[in-house]
C-alpha cells in the first residue's frame, strides 16, 4: 500500500473527493456518465471521446460481470477471444499498469462502478491504479444482485475495503466511497434506499472512511425525489461523525426507460432538474438509447450535455411545491428513523443488520437474494410517488403504514384482486414513464408479445 500511496500523492490531479468538495462549496452539480468496455484500447478511446465531446466532471470505469463475481479466468478467456462480449472493463485481468494508464490519461477523475459482493481484489487493483473513488457496499452490492451470498460474508469483505480506506486516509489519501442506494432500481421507497445507505455509511465511518457519497435513485415524483435528496445531509448529521464528508448523489431513473428519443430525453432532463432542486452534488446520467442496451459514445455525450442544460440560469424559474416537499421530507426522515433505531441501538451493528434482514425488519423489494425476505410490495400513489402497499415485516409503525395505504388511496381496492391483477398493476407502475412519454400502447399486456 505504501507504494500506491506515494504514487497517488504525486499524481498531481484532482480526485473525485476534490471535485465533489468544490461542487458542494459552489452549489454546482458534477456530472458523471456510466461507461465500460472490455478492450483496453477501446476503453481508453471511450474515455477520451466522452471527455472531448461532453467534458464530464467525473468518468466511470464500469467493471464486467465476470470480475464482479471474481471469475477472473472467465474474464481472461473473454478478453483473449471476444472482448466485445464483456459488459465492462476487466480491471483485475488487465492489471494495475493498464489501470494507471487509463487513470493518468483521463481528463477527469475515475470512479470504479461494479456490483461485487466481495470487491477486495478489485479494490486493491483500483488503488494500485491510482483510482480513489469506489462504489458499493456489503448490502447494496449483494442483496439486489446475488442469489446466495450470505450477508455476513459480504459485510465482512466490504469491512476490509473500508478499513483500507481508513488507513489510506491516515496517509492523506481520501477515497470517495459511493453507496448504491439504487438497490434493485424497481420501485424502491426512499426510506428503504436511505436506511440501507446509512447502515453502510455508519459501518464505513466506523472503519475510518472520510468521504461518503450517498446515492439515491430517482423515483419519478419531483417532490418526493427532492425531499429524499434534502434528507441526506440531515441524516448525515444525525448518524455520522462531523469529520466525514457526505455528498448527495442522484442516479437518473433506472427503471423501464422510454423507447422514443424525445421521451427518453424528457426523462433525462426531468432527472437533472430533480438533482438540481434537491441539492445533489453529483448526477449519474442516462442516455436516449437506455431502452435498447449499452449506449454508444455519442448517446452518452448527448446525455451529459442535456443533463448539464438543467444547471443553466435560464432554468432558474423551475421550482417545486415547497410545503409538500417539506412534509414529504419529514415523513421520509421519520420512516428512516423507525427502520434504523432498533439496528443502531444494538451493541454489534453487523450482527444487528444480518438479524434485521433475517427477520425482514430491514428488507429490499424484488431482491434476488434468498437472504432477504423481499416481502415489501411498493406501489405508486396517484401522483407517481412510491409508497408501501405492503410493508412486510419492516419495523414501521402502524401510523406510517396507514399513511402509506391512505396515500395510495383509490388503488387500495386492487389489494384484494387476483394475483394477475396485482402483477399488471405493478407492471404499470414499473412502466410509469414508458406509458407517460411513449404512450399507453408502448407497454404490452401481460402474456402478449409485442
Amino acid at each position: 500500500m505504501d507504494h500506491s500511496v506515494r504514487y497517488i500523492n504525486t499524481l498531481g490531479k484532482a480526485s473525485v473527493h476534490d471535485v465533489l468538495t468544490v461542487a458542494a462549496r459552489e452549489r454546482s452539480l458534477a456530472i458523471q456518465p456510466r461507461c465500460g468496455v472490455g478492450s483496453h484500447e477501446h476503453m481508453r478511446q471511450l474515455l477520451d471521446d466522452i471527455a472531448n465531446r461532453a467534458a464530464p466532471d467525473v468518468l466511470s470505469l464500469t467493471i464486467d460481470s465476470h470480475t464482479r463475481l471474481q471469475r477472473f479466468d472467465s474474464a481472461l478467456r473473454c478478453l483473449n477471444t471476444r472482448p466485445e462480449s464483456l459488459n465492462g472493463y476487466p480491471l483485475v485481468t488487465h492489471g494495475w499498469r493498464r489501470g494507471r494508464e487509463l487513470n493518468e490519461g483521463a481528463n477527469a477523475p475515475l470512479e470504479i462502478r461494479h456490483g461485487s459482493p466481495d470487491a477486495r481484489i478489485l479494490f486493491d487493483v483500483a488503488i494500485a491504479s491510482g483510482i480513489t473513488s469506489f462504489e458499493g457496499g456489503g448490502i447494496s452490492y449483494n442483496l439486489p444482485y446475488s442469489k446466495d451470498v450470505p450477508l455476513d460474508v459480504s459485510l465482512s469483505a466490504w469491512r476490509e475495503v473500508d478499513r483500507k480506506c481508513g488507513r489510506l486516509a491516515d496517509h492523506g489519501v481520501v477515497v470517495d466511497r459511493e453507496l448504491f442506494g439504487t438497490l434493485t432500481a424497481v420501485l424502491v421507497p426512499p426510506s428503504i434506499s436511505l436506511a440501507i445507505s446509512f447502515v453502510e455509511a455508519v459501518l464505513a465511518a466506523q472503519d475510518g472512511v472520510k468521504c461518503i457519497s450517498v446515492a439515491y435513485p430517482q423515483g419519478g415524483n419531483l417532490e418526493q425525489d427532492v425531499a429524499a435528496l434534502q434528507a441526506i445531509p440531515i441524516l448525515a448529521r444525525r448518524y455520522l461523525p462531523a469529520d466525514v464528508a457526505v455528498f448527495p448523489v442522484l442516479h437518473e431513473f433506472m427503471g423501464a426507460f422510454p423507447h422514443s428519443r424525445s421521451g427518453a430525453e424528457s426523462l433525462i432532463l426531468y432527472g437533472a432538474f430533480a438533482a438540481r432542486l434537491g441539492g445533489a452534488t453529483k448526477l449519474i446520467t442516462k442516455t436516449y438509447q437506455e431502452a435498447f442496451g449499452i449506449p454508444d459514445t455519442e448517446a452518452n455525450a448527448a446525455g451529459i450535455r442535456l443533463a448539464r442544460m438543467a444547471t443553466s440560469p435560464l432554468f432558474d424559474f423551475v421550482n417545486y411545491d415547497v410545503e409538500r416537499c417539506m412534509d414529504e421530507r419529514d415523513w421520509i426522515l421519520d420512516e428512516v428513523d423507525e427502520l434504523l433505531s432498533p439496528v443502531f441501538s444494538a451493541s454489534d451493528l453487523m450482527d444487528a443488520v444480518t438479524g434485521a434482514f433475517a427477520k425482514g425488519t430491514l428488507d429490499i423489494p424484488f431482491s434476488a437474494s434468498r437472504h432477504a425476505k423481499s416481502a415489501v410490495v411498493p406501489r405508486r400513489d396517484p401522483n407517481g410517488a412510491i409508497r408501501y402497499l405492503n410493508a412486510g415485516h419492516l419495523g414501521l409503525s402502524e401510523m406510517t403504514r396507514r399513511r402509506n395505504r391512505d396515500l395510495i388511496g383509490s388503488m387500495d381496492g386492487r389489494v384484494a384482486s387476483p394475483p394477475l391483477s396485482l402483477f399488471n398493476s405493478l407492471k404499470a407502475d414499473i412502466s410509469f414513464f414508458v406509458t407517460m412519454l411513449d404512450g399507453p400502447g408502448s407497454v404490452p399486456e401481460a402474456g402478449v408479445e409485442k
